[in-house]
């Protein structure tokens, strides 16, 4: 298990790193913040409110290396999450029902990224199952040689290589005020509502993290 954080620095930091890592790659817009207009659907809000009560209980486990995790008020259903996986074929959320599933937005030239994607890695390895699924998104622009070479060359074989090169699933996030930078991360339960929202990197394989994922699969 790893026992501190990426680089031993704090998320701050790792953020800062990211965002000159974006500037260098021509992606610096990725780390402009945009609340968006604040408005959420009542129909996306009116299918979650059973979860409610999760997402409230999931407050006593944001605690440690998971800290950052801040649990959704409201609980809502996020539309238009579209990716392609390692064969370019369509996906979305869709395909998880049924999972708990964390998802994580990456990309090769960011830092953090990088360093917690082995992490990432563990925590499927040692959790993953029919209730529960890491979904990592690479956003790199182009075709997926990048990211597919990344994985390879980090042993990184647990994850699958799922991709949105449009950066339309970021954007999305972005608007809903759940992403200002990378990495991000949505905690999503398996009626795909969601349930918390972290900003920057963390020690996803520590007992924190387990810790977390076992409540959200639990609930």
């Amino acid at each position: 298990m790893t026992q501190k954080r990426p680089l031993g620095l704090p998320s701050v930091k790792l953020i800062a790193i990211a965002a000159f890592a974006g500037i260098v790659a021509g992606a610096v817009a990725v780390y402009v913040k945009e609340t968006g207009s604040g408005k959420v659907e009542s129909a996306a809000v009116g299918q979650c409110e059973g979860e409610v009560a999760t997402a409230e209980a999931l407050k006593a486990f944001t605690r440690g290396e998971v800290a950052a995790m801040v649990p959704a008020n409201p609980p809502r259903k996020l539309a238009g999450l579209s990716f392609v996986d390692a064969e370019d074929k369509a996906k979305s959320l869709d395909d998880f029902a049924g999972k708990t599933v964390l998802l994580n937005l990456w990309a090769t030239w960011c830092v953090p990224c990088r360093e917690e994607m082995p992490a990432l890695n563990a925590l499927q390895k040692e959790k993953g199952s029919d209730a529960f699924q890491v979904l990592a998104i690479n956003i790199d622009t182009g075709d997926a040689t990048k990211p597919r070479g990344f994985l390879e060359e980090t042993g990184v074989d647990s994850l699958g290589l799922y991709r949105d090169s449009s950066m339309g699933v970021f954007n999305i996030m972005k608007k809903e005020g759940l992403a200002f930078g990378l990495p991000a991360t949505l905690l999503i339960d398996e009626k795909g509502c969601l349930l918390g929202a972290m900003n920057g990197p963390a020690v996803w394989d520590s007992a924190d993290a387990k810790a977390l994922i076992d409540a959200a699969v639990g609930g």
